[in-house]
């Protein structure tokens, strides 16, 4: 087999896991028997299960900001598409966060603030990277720093719900209290810059 194909039906493979058992509970193992790989192959591809956790979770944020890019509404004010998508890179993190990552991870596991924050920084570059290469009145340098507040805000309030959050529904109860309560007052702030 190719190695790409190879790498692919690892990732595929690990993917499905993640979702279905979460994290801890995947070992490489079964990653190596849904791929119908050997163990020791995964290791060729990857250092570690945390290192194919960190390729999706970074393949699946590629294709998510791209969307997020995408969806650009120019008749849209400022405020308005702002909130709009702080709000989107905030769904964003939640998924990472509830399908990929597992919140018993989050919780548990002594390298997870490491862990995510190493990926949000990496999320929040390619964020801000992606709306740097549109065109358009956006993308002027005084925008792209309201941009950086913005999401350094935000993802610092949203990856601090999973912290401090005893269960899935006060992760959402505390999103609608983002959205409603802060999240207004921080772009705002970012427009104000």
């Amino acid at each position: 087999m190719e190695p790409d194909k190879i790498k692919k039906s690892i990732k595929l493979a690990a993917q499905d896991l993640f979702r279905r058992f979460g994290y801890h509970k995947t070992s490489v193992n079964e990653i190596a028997k849904k791929a119908k790989i050997a163990k020791a192959t995964i290791y060729k591809y990857f250092g570690s299960k945390e290192d194919i956790l960190h390729t999706l979770l970074m393949d699946y944020i590629q294709e998510s900001v791209a969307e997020l890019i995408d969806s650009n509404i120019p008749e849209m004010d400022e405020e308005a598409y702002l909130n709009k998508l702080i709000m989107k890179t905030c769904r964003l993190s939640y998924t990472i966060c509830n399908e990929f990552i597992g919140w018993d991870f989050i919780r548990e596991s002594t390298n997870s603030q490491d862990f995510l924050k190493n990926l949000s920084n990496e999320m929040e570059e390619l964020l801000v990277n992606a709306f740097a290469r549109l065109n358009g009145i956006r993308r002027h340098h005084d925008y792209l720093k309201k941009l950086r507040f913005l999401v350094k805000c935000s993802k610092s309030i949203v990856f601090s719900f999973a912290f401090t959050s005893v269960s899935d529904s006060d992760i959402r109860k505390n999103f609608v209290s983002f959205q409603k309560e802060i999240l207004p007052y921080l772009v705002k702030a970012a427009i104000t810059i």
